[in-house]
């Protein structure tokens, strides 16, 4: 379908691929964004891309309005033409599911939930037709997940389940959001996983919590040293469910400086994905372990 455009102001252009989720809609504007960013519009200052969307700030003393909206129009088309293949990285992300931490957290806001009784982990288990919540879980970490953005704060990844639409996990958030949410927890919004980088308020239901730091603005953690955010939008992200005694120690490899997460470099060909889902899947967790 046509991106819709809309201006923001004076100074930005908010170019909408679609209005709903998915990778078709992520590739498109991906690859319109890159297309502005290395088009080099006289007047662009900046360009903040999003799940199914994207955003230019520029100057409107340099280039007017519609003129910026001609620009991005004409690289639509081209961008419609574009190999839908995206060189990223799959990585290994251990969680400690119906951990104390957040488990501590979501009963104190039981009454801001749709199921004050439950936990958040049985509500997600009912409401996606699971029988167990052990099931659920082997749903969640089953399949990998791609980021589709970063941000809204430093760092948090947004994740979007490779799998056919109607298998993905789907989950509303809490009718009131909590004042408190630990950090690194993973939590669930819609169709959208995603990791808190840092503690704070949030709406997702929890589901466990992971050692793995993923933002640290001091840049001391050993493999944040040479950027403080560690996701980027197309990276790949495999769930590895752990217990207590492997969550305790990853903590202490990581302010050991010992802790490294497993990292393989792919290429990711949507096409490809489409032909055979699971089959594809498959072959791109293999690429973690192969040696």
């Amino acid at each position: 379908m046509p991106a819709r455009y809309s201006f923001g102001g004076d100074e930005h252009l908010f170019i909408e691929c679609s209005d709903e989720m998915s990778l078709e809609a992520f590739f498109k504007s991906l690859s319109m964004a890159t297309a502005v960013r290395e088009s080099q519009i006289k007047g662009v200052t900046e360009i903040c891309p999003a799940n199914a969307s994207f955003q230019v700030k520029f100057n409107p003393d340099i280039i007017k309005p519609d003129d910026m909206m001609k620009e991005v129009r004409a690289i639509e088309v081209d961008a419609e033409k574009a190999e839908p293949v995206l060189k990223t990285r799959i990585v290994e992300i251990p969680v400690f599911y119906n951990d104390p931490w957040t488990h501590e957290t979501l009963m104190r806001f039981r009454e801001r939930h749709q199921e004050p009784e439950g936990t958040d982990l049985d509500y997600a288990a009912r409401i996606n037709g699971y029988d167990a919540v052990g099931s659920f879980i082997e749903a969640h970490h089953g399949s990998p997940w791609f980021v589709s953005m970063v941000g809204f704060v430093a760092g948090l990844p947004f994740m979007y389940q490779m799998v056919e639409r109607e298998r993905q996990i789907e989950v509303p958030k809490y009718l009131r959001p909590r004042t408190d949410t630990p950090r690194l927890t993973v939590g669930h919004g819609g169709c959208f996983g995603c990791i808190y980088s840092v503690r704070g308020a949030g709406g997702y239901q929890m589901f466990g919590i992971t050692p793995m730091p993923i933002f640290d603005s001091s840049q001391t953690t050993s493999y944040l040293r040479d950027f403080m955010v560690f996701f980027r939008p197309g990276d790949i992200v495999k769930f590895k469910p752990i217990d207590r005694a492997a969550y305790d120690q990853a903590v202490e490899d990581v302010d050991r400086g010992r802790f490294s997460p497993p990292i393989r470099e792919v290429t990711f060909d949507l096409r490809e994905f489409q032909k055979d889902i699971d089959g594809y899947n498959t072959k791109l967790e293999g690429t973690l372990y192969a040696h």
